[in-house]
């Protein structure tokens, strides 16, 4: 049978309203065999690499998976929480802690999360929602600056998911909240918070992601809506133009990347003799590899190996109050339409 058949409570009327969270994903284990396994399917989307599917794929098998997993587990292990991968830990907290505040707000919603890569998948929890009867589902990729390596690719599971489906849901997708006042906010409170308790620096970077620059060229609009964050994240916390700057990490490969590289920054601070540095991950709301390993590791040992003294990394907004209250506003914005439990009583009272 080509299309899958309709569980009964998605067939009830009326129905109800799905939020599925979506992040990047995260090995199973801090194993080499589970890391392998998860790079396998991160680095075969297309999104991610734009290389002809032959050569990639001959690429990817002969030389990258029969090495790369074992350091990359390494790396998970000096990260991994009691609970699990930090990734994981934090997106749950997210989705328990949404789900509570949209619920204390009248919204009676299922509210999920899936990882792009790894488990549980995106498929699976669109199943889990439609076996719930949701009929309305609002997608969530948790990336606050579109691009096509990462939301996209989000977008492309929910349609290859929904191209087996009989009775399609009502869809909706956030695609990006780089400028979204509340997101702004609880970066800014998060980095206040710290400076109190810590001190101010000489020097704030702002770390995001990077990816290719031939991606911007070619019109994704991820440059562009990084630098709008810092500039916006820069503003709120009444920076001056010498007090911070914006660099994008996590480069693989030959080609070029954005720039400039955060690897190379930090090096050139500790070189100048930058006493301070502390740097914030803006394009991360929670923590993982990249910002606990890559960053608070690696980067601290980079800075002080080329003269820095003193580093700190401001963790991402994980599970704070603040940012919850943020993504519950964001998120009751995009369902405004769908009817809330209150309306449905009433209409039922009536």
């Amino acid at each position: 049978m080509r299309f899958r058949p309709e569980p009964e409570a998605a067939q009830a009327a009326g129905g109800r309203t799905g939020v599925l969270l979506c992040n990047l994903g995260t090995p199973d284990a801090a194993t080499p065999a589970a890391t392998r396994k998860y790079l396998a399917e991160f680095l075969s989307d297309p999104r991610v690499v734009e290389i002809a599917p032959a050569l990639w794929k001959l690429i990817l098998y002969a030389f990258i998976l029969p090495t790369r997993p074992r350091q990359s587990a390494e790396k998970y292990r000096s990260v991994w929480l009691p609970e699990g991968s930090p990734l994981m830990v934090y997106s749950r907290r997210q989705a328990t802690m949404l789900r509570g505040y949209l619920g204390e707000r009248g919204h009676s919603v299922s509210v999920r999360l899936a990882m792009r890569y790894g488990n549980p998948s995106i498929a699976s929890q669109l199943d889990a929602l439609r076996a719930e009867g949701c009929t309305r589902i609002l997608v969530v990729p948790l990336y606050p600056q579109y691009s096509g390596t990462t939301t996209a690719s989000v977008v492309d599971a929910v349609v290859q998911w929904a191209g087996k489906a009989r009775h399609v849901p009502e869809f909706r997708f956030i695609n990006r909240y780089h400028d979204d006042p509340g997101y702004i906010g609880a970066l800014a409170r998060s980095v206040q918070q710290h400076w109190q308790a810590h001190g101010r620096p000489d020097k704030l970077v702002m770390s995001f992601h990077g990816v290719p620059e031939r991606t911007r060229q070619l019109g994704d609009p991820y440059h562009d809506e990084c630098q709008a964050t810092a500039r916006l994240l820069a503003q709120r916390l009444a920076l001056k133009g010498d007090e911070w700057v914006i660099t994008f990490q996590s480069r693989f490969g030959k080609a070029k990347w954005l720039e400039p590289a955060t690897a190379t920054v930090l090096e050139q601070l500790g070189r100048q003799g930058v006493p301070r540095v502390d740097v914030i991950c803006p394009g991360f709301p929670a923590d993982c590899l990249e910002t606990l390993e890559e960053i608070a590791m690696e980067g601290r040992d980079s800075f002080k190996a080329a003269g820095g003294k003193e580093f700190h990394y401001i963790p991402a907004l994980n599970d704070s109050p603040v940012w919850m209250a943020a993504l519950a506003d964001l998120v009751q914005q995009h369902l405004q339409g769908w009817p809330t439990r209150a309306e449905r009583e009433d209409a039922t009272a009536r």
